[in-house]
C-alpha cells in the first residue's frame, strides 16, 4: 500500500475544509498506531482528537483488523433486507445489554448522521402508529449537532450547518436554549451546577404548539461538535421528566459520547436518565468500519412489531433502512472493539484520565486569546478570543502550528480547539497534549 503524498490533490473535495488552503499546505496522514499518526515523510503525530472523536482503543488495533480480514474472506456482504447474517445479532446484543435497562432493541445504519434521521423518522412513526400521526414536531437544542444530512441539520443548531441549504425539514423550527451561560460558567471544571431551568424551554413551547405536535426532543449530553458544552444531570432529569409528561420521546444523541467518552458505555449512564432512543456511531467500531445505530426503548419496538398491528406475516413494519445497514465487516469490528474495551478496561481508564486531562487544559487558562475552558469526562475545549477581521482564524492557525510545529492532531470550531484523545491515552500523553497546547497559543496573533 502506499503512503506517500499523492501526485495530484484536486480531485478529491475534503469536507468541512478550506479546500484551497488544504491543497497549498496539505496535512497527509499516512499511516496510524496506537496514539500517533504519521505523515507522508514518517513524522509521529501525536492524536489529540482521537480521529474525530472516534478512535477509542487507538490506532490499527490488531484484534479488530484481523477480525475485519477474518470476516472479508467469509462474508464480504450480506443484505439485511428480508435475509440477515450471524454477526448483526450478535453486535446488537453485546450493544443492547450496554444500554439502560429497557433498550433492548437496536437498528443498524452507517453514520451518526443516517441514526439522527433515524431517530427522527422513528419518533414520527412511532406516533402514528398510536393515533397520534399529528406529532411532526422534533425539537433541537442550539449548537446541537446531529450530523449533515437534512434531517439532522434541521434539528441541529449550529448556524454554519443550516444556512447554506435553505428551507430544512418542517416541525424543526424550535431549538432549546445551550445550557451554558460563559458569564456566569466560564471555566467550569465538569458539568456546571444549576442548569436545570434550562429544561423549561421545553414547557414554553409545549403552550406554543400543544404536546399534540410534538413528537420528540433531541439533544446531546454533551454537545461536542459545537465545543465541548458539558450538561448535568438535573437538566437532564427535568428534561426527562418533562417529556414524559407530555408523551414526547426523548432522544440522546450520543454519536460522540458514547463507548467510554464520558466513563460508561453511554452517557445516560453517568447521569442516571434514560432516554427512549440513543443514537450512536463513532466509538462502536473504532472507526475501523463506519457503522451507526439506534438503540430504540422495548416500548417504541412493541408499538411496531406486536402481533395485533394488523399488518399479517408479511407486512413491513418500518420502512427505513440502508443497503450497508448491519455490514458483515462493520459488525465484525464492533464485536472485536466491544471485546477490547471490556478486556482493557478501557472505560475505566478514561474515568481515571478525566481528572489529569482536566488540570492540563484548566492549566491553560490565562494563556494567550483564552476566554474559556470547558471539560468533561476525556473531552476539553479552549476557547479563543475571536480575531474581530476574521472570526475562526486564531484556532485554525492552532491546528496549523500545531501539525507542522508540535506534532499533534487537533480538532477545531469555530474559534475552539477541542481535545479528545484516545482512551488509552496516559498521564505522559496528556502532559504532552497539554505542553504543545501552550506553545502553540503563545504563537498565535
Amino acid at each position: 500500500m502506499r503512503h506517500e503524498r499523492p501526485n495530484d490533490l484536486s480531485a478529491f473535495w475534503l469536507p468541512y475544509t478550506p479546500n484551497r488552503h488544504f491543497k497549498a499546505e496539505p496535512r497527509i496522514l499516512a499511516r496510524a498506531e496506537g496514539m500517533y499518526y504519521y505523515d507522508d515523510t514518517g513524522r509521529a503525530l501525536l492524536d489529540a482528537c482521537a480521529g474525530l472523536w472516534c478512535v477509542n482503543a487507538g490506532h490499527t488495533r490488531k484484534p479488530i483488523v484481523d477480525a475485519i480480514r477474518q470476516t472479508a474472506g467469509e462474508l464480504d456482504f450480506a443484505p439485511t433486507f428480508q435475509y440477515a447474517h450471524p454477526l448483526a445479532f450478535a453486535l446488537a446484543q453485546r450493544i443492547a445489554e450496554l444500554a439502560p435497562e429497557g433498550m433492548n432493541k437496536v437498528f443498524f445504519v452507517n453514520s451518526g448522521s443516517e441514526a439522527a434521521d433515524t431517530a427522527i423518522k422513528i419518533a414520527r412513526a412511532y406516533h402514528l402508529k398510536r393515533g397520534e400521526g399529528g406529532r411532526f414536531r422534533v425539537i433541537g437544542r442550539e449548537k446541537g449537532y446531529h450530523g449533515t444530512t437534512l434531517g439532522g441539520i434541521s434539528v441541529g443548531g449550529i448556524g454554519g450547518n443550516r444556512a447554506h441549504f435553505g428551507p430544512l425539514l418542517p416541525g424543526t423550527d424550535d431549538h432549546l436554549p445551550l445550557p451554558y451561560d460563559r458569564a456566569k460558567m466560564a471555566y467550569t471544571r465538569g458539568e456546571p451546577e444549576g442548569t436545570e431551568h434550562y429544561a423549561d424551554a421545553l414547557e414554553n413551547l409545549v403552550l406554543m404548539h400543544g404536546a399534540n405536535t410534538i413528537a420528540a426532543v433531541i439533544v446531546e449530553p454533551m454537545a461536542g461538535s459545537a465545543g465541548v458544552f458539558p450538561t448535568s444531570t438535573g437538566y437532564l432529569q427535568r428534561l426527562r421528566d418533562i417529556c414524559t409528561k407530555y408523551g414526547i420521546l426523548l432522544v440522546f444523541d450520543e454519536v460522540i459520547t458514547a463507548f467510554g467518552r464520558l466513563g460508561h458505555a453511554f452517557a445516560a449512564q453517568r447521569y442516571g436518565v434514560t432516554p427512549d432512543i440513543i443514537n450512536f456511531a463513532k466509538g462502536v467500531t473504532n472507526a475501523a468500519v463506519p457503522l451507526g445505530g439506534s438503540v430504540i426503548a422495548d416500548k417504541i419496538y412493541d408499538a411496531f412489531v406486536s402481533k395485533d398491528n394488523g399488518l399479517g406475516d408479511h407486512g413491513i413494519e418500518l420502512f427505513h433502512g440502508h443497503t450497508y445497514s448491519g455490514h458483515p465487516l462493520a459488525c465484525a469490528a464492533g464485536l472485536a472493539t466491544l471485546d477490547l474495551y471490556r478486556d482493557e478496561a478501557i472505560f475505566e481508564n478514561a474515568k481515571k484520565m478525566e481528572p489529569v486531562l482536566a488540570d492540563a487544559i484548566h492549566a491553560l487558562k490565562g494563556a494567550p486569546f483564552v476566554v474559556d475552558i470547558r471539560n468533561v469526562g476525556m473531552a476539553a475545549a479552549v476557547e479563543l478570543d475571536p480575531d474581530p477581521k476574521a472570526p475562526g482564524r486564531r484556532a485554525y492557525d492552532a491546528m496549523r502550528i500545531a501539525f507542522a510545529e508540535e506534532n499533534l492532531v487537533l480538532r477545531i470550531a469555530g474559534d475552539v480547539i477541542a481535545v479528545s484523545p484516545p482512551l488509552i491515552a496516559g498521564e505522559a500523553d496528556i502532559a504532552r497534549i497539554g505542553e504543545a497546547l501552550r506553545r502553540v497559543l503563545g504563537r498565535l496573533t
